[in-house]
């Protein structure tokens, strides 16, 4: 079956490669697999592999593969950052990515996720995943194992200059359609001497360009009357859901899961939502939309928080450890000290035993010398990480304190999402 696709590449920098492959008709697939164009990075070449109708899930599948893995040369490996994202084309930030880590190998030659988005979701009409029945494919690739920056931010970052470049040249695009002039300039004359009386000056009316702009934003507004998303009760209940949900797990636990996506979204719905019952103020649907980037900041805060603490616990675990070796070896070395006075005397007492003796008394001085410098640099290593012990004890309390404000600022959220339940 012929599959109507485009593929683009694109250098994000020296560093990172960028892909886009569209898949038009995606609705009508019906092949189980289906393998994108091959590109080429560091020498390797790949290809973004999908199962439009999932692999053996309810969820859309994507994976990166190597295309060449069965001509590559035995024990061939390669690592790569990878980063993979659905497009919502109604709102980017909205997207669907996921980012992983992988050493490709002849026994892993592809890697990705079997439950990437769910069917269900990919296809509602409501998210632009399948705007125009086209999906939307990007895939981000570097490896250079020293950088770790793709993320959802990036993926969703990447092209936001490109398209309000291109929002800009459409609404460029829509006045210059809507400027119709429907009354002729007005030719004049003007006196001057050096003028033939056959030259003309043409002057557009200020009606004109009057009408026009009143012709645009009438236009314009009922095209976004028209494209308003209404949601219903049982959809902003649903959202409602999703947030007390999110505000029943802790900071840090809703840091780990990175659940933000689903979280903006359910934002989004209760502050557009309009019901008979309903009396949000400007005020209020504008907090609920700032909502969204103050809970990732209060759980950044509080995983760092987190953070500092288990930092100090590391820091004092590895301070005891070292206490015991130090004494370990501050008892060997005394032993050692002992087995060296004994030596002396059986040399004073068995001179036939000299030389036998002697060897012996060397072996344990050198051992003994080895203690000491070892010793040595651990005592200097126990005086430096009691330095860096201070430093992250002020660390931690500081941490303690903002994990006190996080969990304060959290339950003050809490309190005025009850509140906006309470209307809905």
């Amino acid at each position: 079956m012929a599959v109507d696709s485009k593929f683009q590449c694109m250098d994000i920098d020296v560093k990172i490669k960028k892909f886009t492959w569209r898949i038009q008709n995606f609705s009508s697939l019906e092949v189980k697999k289906l393998y994108s164009e091959v590109f080429t990075v560091d020498g390797y070449k790949w290809r973004v592999l999908i199962f439009p109708k999932g692999n053996n899930v309810d969820h859309l599948s994507i994976y990166l593969d190597v295309a060449d893995s069965a001509t590559l040369p035995y024990g061939w490996t390669k690592y790569a950052q990878v980063g993979l994202g659905v497009i919502d084309q109604f709102d980017r930030e909205t997207s669907s990515t996921k980012v992983t880590h992988h050493c490709f190998n002849a026994r892993q030659a592809d890697w990705g996720f079997t439950s990437f988005l769910r069917l269900t979701e990919l296809h509602d009409p409501k998210r632009g995943y399948l705007l125009n029945d086209a999906c939307l494919v990007e895939v981000y690739v570097c490896t250079d194992k020293t950088l770790d920056f793709i993320s959802h931010e990036f993926i969703v970052k990447t092209d936001w200059d490109e398209l309000k470049a291109k929002e800009a040249d459409c609404v460029k695009a829509v006045i210059d359609n809507q400027k119709t002039p429907t009354t002729k300039p007005v030719e004049i004359t003007p006196p001057s001497p050096t003028q033939s009386s056959s030259q003309t000056v043409a002057i557009e009316p200020e009606e004109s360009a009057e009408e026009d702009m009143n012709t645009f934003f009438t236009s314009l507004e009922s095209e976004l009357s028209s494209s308003r998303i209404v949601y219903s009760k049982e959809e902003a209940k649903e959202a409602l859901a999703k947030i007390n949900e999110a505000l029943n797990t802790t900071p840090v636990n809703l840091n780990d899961s990175g659940k933000f996506s689903p979280l903006k979204q359910a934002f989004m719905i209760l502050a557009s939502f309009d019901g008979s019952s309903t009396t949000l103020t400007i005020d209020q649907k504008n907090e609920l939309l700032g909502l969204d980037e103050r809970l990732k900041e209060l759980a950044n805060r509080a995983a760092k928080a987190v953070q500092d603490k288990d930092q100090l616990t590391a820091k004092e675990s590895i301070k005891r450890t070292m206490t015991c070796n130090l004494e370990s070896s501050l008892i060997r070395y005394k032993e050692v000290e002992t087995e060296v006075k004994q030596v002396d005397q059986i040399l004073a007492a068995l001179r036939e035993e000299v030389e036998e003796a002697q060897k012996r008394k060397e072996k344990m001085l050198a051992e003994r010398k080895g203690i000491y410098r070892s010793c040595k640099e651990m005592k200097m290593e126990l005086d430096a990480l009691g330095k860096e012990l201070a430093e992250c004890e002020a660390t931690a309390k500081v941490g303690e304190e903002e994990e006190k404000s996080v969990e304060a600022e959290w339950g003050r959220i809490k309190d005025f999402i009850s509140s906006i339940e309470a209307k809905i």
